[in-house]
């Protein structure tokens, strides 16, 4: 595919890592919610008074990087964010634990890239709020030189990102469109932050799946690895159709996919085939392509629950030769 063509654009509030586009969303009708009341047991999370609206962001108009802050028991979110929460809950009830499942898997992929294969700059493409235990503060428990670039076109991220990040000084955050990759590498403050003659981490969890396919998310993926120096990896997680392997699930991913486009925002759960084909001339590491929670985990974990998402919702770790 031509790394090259024009990306066409949507108006995007996005996160980690679900990106809606805003006027698809706000005109979708949302079930009524009791937002005086906590969220379900579940969840346990927070339900917390909403406070004044940083300048130019709309209060009124949901997030996904809000509502996923607010499913990993965030404060960074509105009243709209919740109710769009319950009704994802409606929807797929271990939404939650999907969320949470990603960002283990982060946390997983960014000990080993700085411990074991001594990367100390990460490039995090829609990155969401970066809120307790993301990628800085993973990075720089292993080494305290370690620098981030977070980049998420939501607006909020990038006045709360830069709030939370002002007495890190280990990361910056800018606002970019994934669809734009020229843009993002190209920017000053990415240049600024990163030595593109070293080795770095590129970060895709939860992206990808958000791109359609007439968006060429493979085009995305290769003109950012393009840019890469050798040496570089590329984590990606996505979610996952299972297809002929697994039928009944592959037919539960396509109904959940039909219901998510028609009333959350957009999302392409892809086979294997698909999601690997964006690490083509990677080698690949081990274990490859799995559901997140059997991505190296911990010693002495406890087994995960294997509900809805686990096998719909995969990651892979590859380096660029």
């Amino acid at each position: 595919m031509p790394v090259g063509r024009p990306i066409r654009k949507k108006r995007y509030q996005s996160g980690r890592k679900n990106a809606l586009p805003i006027a698809r969303l706000a005109a979708t009708p949302v079930p009524p919610v009791d937002l005086n009341l906590r969220p379900s047991k579940r969840m346990e999370t927070p339900v917390t008074l909403d406070k004044a609206a940083p300048p130019g962001i709309d209060p009124n108009i949901p997030s996904v990087a809000r509502v996923y802050d607010f499913f990993l028991g965030g404060k960074d979110n509105f009243e709209v964010d919740r109710k769009v929460a319950e009704h994802a809950l409606r929807i797929t009830p271990d939404g939650p634990a999907a969320g949470q499942a990603n960002r283990a898997f982060l946390r997983r992929v960014i000990r080993f890239l700085v411990a074991e294969a001594g990367i100390d700059q990460f490039l995090d493409i829609g990155s969401g709020l970066p809120t307790q235990g993301n990628v800085h503060e993973v990075a720089t428990e292993q080494n305290p030189k370690a620098q981030v670039v977070y980049v998420d076109n939501d607006p909020i991220v990038l006045t709360h990102g830069r709030a939370l990040l002002a007495a890190e000084g280990t990361a910056t955050v800018i606002q970019a469109d994934a669809r734009a990759p020229q843009e993002i590498l190209n920017h000053p403050d990415v240049r600024r932050v990163l030595d593109f003659d070293r080795p770095i981490g590129l970060l895709l969890f939860a992206i990808l799946h958000h791109l359609g396919d007439d968006e060429d998310p493979r085009a995305v993926a290769a003109a950012l690895i393009d840019a890469l120096p050798s040496g570089s990896y590329v984590a990606i997680s996505h979610f996952r159709d299972p297809g002929d392997r697994d039928p009944e699930g592959s037919r539960k991913a396509r109904e959940v996919e039909r219901v998510f486009n028609e009333s959350l925002g957009t999302g392409r759960w892809r086979t294997d085939e698909e999601i690997l084909s964006f690490a083509d001339g990677l080698t690949v590491l081990e274990p490859g392509l799995v559901p997140l929670a059997e991505w190296r985990p911990d010693a002495g974990a406890p087994a995960p629950q294997q509900t809805d998402t686990y096998h719909t919702f995969v990651g892979l770790l590859a380096r660029k030769p």
